[in-house]
């Protein structure tokens, strides 16, 4: 197959450059190696320091298939099982209305638990990292039941029951960070070490990470990474674009959220899933472990479906596999095409959504032109029969409460997403794809659950919000 690298760079120029992002790495593998690998932008501007493809970040909710294959080597080994009650290795985890027999540790990792999202990653962030993070600390300061800086915080938020489940365990996915944080602690416990030296011992050091670690506050990476090839960390505030070097402190989330790395390593971790385990030829993890992560019981389609702390969905009739995240001064993409490719994209600024940036690496790799748009739904320029059904009110638990109203504008279905005037154009069934207003580009999708006739909740992009 032809490939152009020339093709690709400017590419990938052109989408970085009209989102803004201050800086980006990006590494593309393929079964002959690196195949495209560049830093784009500013590691720190104040320094004038550029971005290279082993610059190291953070990484956010990428960290979430680590652990996840951490559980799944030791469900290989017969150490755990994933179809276990989670109360088996948390005893005081209650879930309230729901019998504890019926919460999995793979229900947890396949965000089905029946938690919804909530405060409490905010609330831990706020309490625990230092200076100015959030434009509403003091809000997320002033709410926080406590420091938010254990698991056992945790596991009392979730049995005080201030919130309401989303059905029985299996039934929706909503995303929830708490999950992981819960088996943080399971793998922590029956990992015989603690998670951070599993994953060195298990993953990092025999596929060559040499530059990644799971780090609570970056007093470890900092320490192995000597080179000072770090990113500094940019957010957009009211008065212009703020540059800091603060990393997220989130005790108990570490197998959530708290990975740094580089996009060269990333792509060999996620080169290595592509191969079922394999990297370079040897063995790295069991073939069993892979198959738990994402093999066949979970469908294959072109709607993503969420494994075990990683998306499995089809592009172009090609099985794909990967994750997004964000945080203060991240925002991270990666995964693997079949056939052993691998891509990892990382940004150094505050929310940016970079799966597009991440599907132009896709296209490259299958040979489609750069441009199509990959996302697995689109507008299909019909209207939706019954628009009455979805009008309301639907809140959300973001670090405070989050409200998307639907409502009708001159007969176009519209959307105030927590502040973003959008118009809803519908794609299928009951999805659409909100377009922003002011901008005219693609903020998410939206899916709505129909019961009784109206809807009871809307999914926007993978939260669950139920009606006011």
């Amino acid at each position: 197959m032809e490939r152009s690298i020339q093709a690709l760079d400017k590419a990938l120029q052109k989408r970085i450059e009209e989102k803004g992002c201050t800086g980006v790495a990006v590494c593309i593998r393929g079964p002959e190696g690196v195949l495209f690998e560049k830093g784009y932008g500013k590691r720190s501007v104040k320094d004038d320091l550029p971005v290279l493809p082993d610059t190291v970040f953070g990484i956010a909710s990428l960290s979430k298939s680590f652990t996840a294959l951490a559980l799944c080597i030791l469900h290989a080994e017969g150490k755990i099982d994933l179809d276990d009650p989670a109360v088996k290795y948390l005893p005081d985890l209650h879930i309230p209305g729901i019998p504890d027999e019926l919460v999995t540790l793979r229900q947890l990792a396949l965000h089905r638990a029946g938690i919804p999202f909530n405060e409490c990653l905010d609330w831990s962030i706020a309490m625990n990292t230092p200076g100015e993070y959030y434009q509403n600390d003091e809000y997320l300061r002033r709410t926080a039941p406590n420091r938010m800086d254990t698991i056992g915080d945790i596991i009392a938020y979730i049995a005080e029951g201030a919130y309401e489940t989303l059905g029985e365990p299996g039934e929706y996915m909503s995303y929830c960070n708490e999950a992981f944080a819960l088996l943080s602690s399971v793998a922590d416990q029956m990992c015989g070490k603690p998670l951070e030296d599993y994953l060195e011992e298990r993953i990092f050091a025999p596929l060559g990470m040499t530059r990644t670690a799971l780090d609570l506050d970056g007093s470890c990476i900092e320490a192995l990474v000597t080179d000072g090839n770090i990113t500094n960390f940019f957010s957009d505030w009211p008065d212009g674009k703020h540059e800091d070097h603060q990393w997220t402190i989130c005790p108990p989330y570490k197998g959530c959220a708290n990975m740094k790395s580089t996009a060269e390593d990333l792509a060999k971790y996620y080169q290595m899933l592509s191969n079922g385990g394999v990297f370079e030829g040897k063995r790295v993890v069991p073939a069993e472990a892979v198959d738990q992560l994402v093999g066949p019981r979970y469908p294959l389609r072109k709607k993503p479906f969420y494994a075990m702390g990683i998306r499995k969905h089809s592009i172009a009739g090609h099985l794909v596999c990967d994750h997004g995240g964000e945080l203060h001064g991240v925002a991270a993409f990666g995964g693997f095409v079949e056939g052993g490719y691998s891509s990892a994209i990382l940004c150094n600024e505050t929310e940016w959504d970079m799966e597009d940036v991440q599907n132009i690496c896709y296209a490259w790799i299958l040979g489609l032109p750069l441009e199509e748009d990959l996302f697995w739904t689109r507008p299909c320029g019909r209207a939706f029969s019954r628009p009455d059904m979805l009008r309301g009110d639907y809140v959300g638990h973001m670090g405070e409460p989050v409200h998307i109203r639907v409502f009708e504008k001159d007969g176009q279905l519209k959307a105030d997403l927590a502040g973003e005037p959008c118009r809803l154009e519908y794609c299928e069934a009951t999805v659409f794809a909100a377009v922003s207003e002011n901008s005219g580009n693609r903020v998410t999708f939206l899916r709505f659950f129909i019961q009784n006739g109206h809807a009871w909740a809307v999914k926007n992009g993978s939260l669950l919000f139920r009606r006011a």
